[in-house]
């Protein structure tokens, strides 16, 4: 059942054109924050924050294209709105991304990282591990990673959250702030532990009363 909605919330939008869109929403209701499918452009206006979730990035550069929304995104990134990209979506959110398919993709930009797609293998190299994330507290969150991306360079206002060791032993980093922006390489929204959600949309509160 979804906790009764806060009304001091922010209102997030999470972006619905592909992928675990309705995962990310049932997340943040569970916590009493107003969440909406985002399809359109003008929708933008009506939210405090914007999540770009988890799929197939080249797929939903594809869709952002077809319905115009591409400059509109950037335009909510680069003029520093809070957004937060998992997975697919922090590869579109990245300034720079390796491994692209023939042809390159869509990158929105804004994130100060260089990316690596499918960092990890293919879809059967998929795992889930423990991970210690100091701004969540003491308890481990157990991430999921499904195809995941892992950020190979930061720039200098990027800001380390968490890493994780690849099957091969090297230690990537899986999730980063930059500002008003949040990315993780994994899918918080696949489990049912809510702190990444509670911790954007504290992030989000915080940056609006910082306006007032």
């Amino acid at each position: 059942m979804a906790a009764e909605t806060n009304s001091q919330a922010p209102k997030i939008g999470v972006l619905a054109l592909q992928g675990a869109f309705l995962e990310h929403i049932k997340l943040f209701e569970k916590i009493g924050v107003n969440a909406i499918e985002i399809r359109k452009a003008d929708q933008l206006g009506e939210i405090d924050a914007l999540v770009i979730p988890g799929g197939e990035s080249t797929s939903m550069g594809l869709i952002a294209e077809r319905w115009g929304l591409v400059d509109p995104l950037r335009g909510w990134v680069h003029s520093g709105k809070p957004t937060w990209g998992t997975c697919a979506g922090m590869i579109m959110l990245a300034d720079r991304a390796e491994g692209q398919k023939l042809g390159g993709q869509t990158l929105i930009g804004g994130l100060d990282v260089l990316v690596s797609r499918n960092h990890f293998g293919r879809q059967v190299d998929s795992f889930e591990t423990d991970m210690l994330v100091e701004d969540l507290g003491t308890e481990p969150f157990r991430a999921i990673f499904i195809r995941a991306p892992a950020i190979l360079e930061i720039g200098d206002s990027v800001t380390v959250l968490a890493q994780v060791e690849t099957h091969q032993g090297e230690t990537v980093i899986a999730a980063v702030k930059q500002g008003p922006i949040l990315a993780t390489a994994f899918h918080p929204e696949l489990t049912n532990d809510a702190r990444w959600h509670q911790y954007f949309s504290d992030s989000v509160n915080e940056i609006k009363l910082a306006k007032v």
